[in-house]
């Protein structure tokens, strides 16, 4: 612990903006792209580490080249996984652009890539070079299927991901054609695990000084998603279809029409199951036979749907919410993006940061869905511009104006604005 103290102590100083919080002293240097790295990074920035985003000069992280939509010419998909970070932007294949990481790495706790397997290898960037700058160093790789196996070596997207782990077999409606997710899960999820992994070295490191490679995929990211379908095949040898909105273990347990709008219906246990047979004005379904228990319900579900929803039609979505709200049965509506995203319980979360960007204006982004109550999550910065902060960074790594001045003009590295190096 001692070891760990002293390195903070003597490491060139993170920006003064940056508020304390969980991660403070954490420096993360993100050479990863589009989405389930900078997801990686978001969350920890978010706690506080300081993310030094690492991008190419010739456009950056590709997400800035998403054109629809935009912000006053801003990638949207960019500035929602990018807030807290700093930029600085590096041509690694130059060799003075890899002695400029290196000199980075020294003084970094973790570094993130999500390349196809060899590529840091082939940059002479790999784990082994990097790990004799710094033994300490954590590196976090996200890959498409992992770095072993027979799929090692192949490209990862959200979409084969989810084709390939099963995930598009049990989504959409039975009989209906394999769905992908509404969202990039295996991407996100995979951000998601690789932070978790990140956090538990970071552990170890505070520990013993020792860093570590931490490594998932977006194959592993959506395997993990199947936890109740894997179970129902590991117990019964038979491969789980699509079921619609309705959950595969319980019902009534998914979405239903009314007169208006469809809603969420959850009864996911006995009790709740005798409270909405009680506000459908069907109390003698307690005892049907065809509906009395969980299993009996599951063998007669489309029956069951059918004779629900004909009674669900007959009056409106919100006069059913009110119903079932004062029943005490969980129910609730089917919302759209940009009514999940005003209402009024998700503000109250704090799940809308609104920040300003020197380009885009007001920004909008998804807030951290974890709340610490000593540490909590600040935003503190909007995602960066291309190269923002590279004369600030390199000077906080002991370039002098002189030196920053020649990596500009040599193209090692590319600045927004050519503010003169911190003393």
């Amino acid at each position: 612990r001692r070891q760990r103290q002293m390195c903070i102590r003597d490491r060139p100083s993170s920006p003064s903006d940056t508020p304390a919080g969980a991660l403070a002293g954490m420096r993360v240097i993100e050479l990863s792209q589009i989405m389930a790295g900078p997801t990686c990074g978001m969350m920890l920035a978010d706690l506080g580490a300081d993310v030094i985003k690492v991008e190419k000069i010739d456009g950056g992280d590709d997400s800035r080249q998403y054109r629809d939509p935009q912000i006053n010419g801003i990638s949207a998909p960019y500035l929602m996984l990018n807030r807290n970070k700093r930029a600085i932007a590096l041509d690694l294949k130059h060799p003075e652009g890899k002695k400029v990481l290196l000199r980075m790495i020294r003084d970094a706790d973790v570094v993130t890539e999500n390349f196809r397997k060899g590529t840091m290898e082939k940059l002479g960037l790999g784990y082994d070079t990097l790990r004799q700058e710094n033994p300490g160093l954590i590196y976090c790789a996200v890959s498409g299927y992992g770095t072993t196996g027979p799929y090692a070596d192949k490209g990862g997207f959200d979409l084969v991901a989810q084709g390939f782990s099963g995930l598009m077999a049990i989504t959409g409606e039975p009989g209906g054609p394999p769905l992908r997710t509404g969202n990039s899960v295996a991407d996100i999820n995979a951000g998601l695990l690789a932070a978790f992994g990140v956090l538990a070295a970071y552990q170890h490191k505070l520990r013993t000084g020792e860093g570590q490679i931490v490594e998932t995929s977006l194959l592993e990211a959506s395997l993990q998603q199947l936890y109740w379908h894997a179970a129902i095949y590991f117990g019964s040898g038979v491969s789980p279809g699509p079921t619609g909105s309705a959950h595969v273990l319980s019902a009534p347990y998914q979405a239903f029409p009314t007169g208006t709008d469809w809603i969420i219906i959850g009864g996911a246990n006995e009790k709740n199951w005798q409270r909405i047979a009680q506000a459908l004005g069907k109390p003698e379904w307690a005892d049907d036979p065809r509906y009395a228990r969980n299993r009996d319900r599951m063998n007669n579900r489309d029956e069951l749907v059918a004779e629900m929803s004909a009674i669900l039609e007959t009056r409106s979505a919100q006069e059913w919410l009110d119903v079932f709200d004062k029943a005490g049965v969980p129910a609730g509506p089917v919302h759209s993006i940009a009514q999940a995203l005003s209402h009024p319980q998700t503000l109250a979360r704090g799940m809308v940061v609104e920040q300003d960007h020197p380009v885009a204006g007001k920004v909008r982004t998804v807030g951290m869905p974890v709340k610490l109550s000593a540490t909590p999550a600040q935003y503190h910065r909007a995602a960066p511009r291309l190269g923002e902060d590279t004369v600030a960074i390199l000077g906080e790594f002991g370039y002098g104006q002189q030196e920053i001045d020649a990596l500009i003009e040599g193209g090692v590295v590319m600045a927004v604005d050519r503010e003169r190096a911190p003393a």
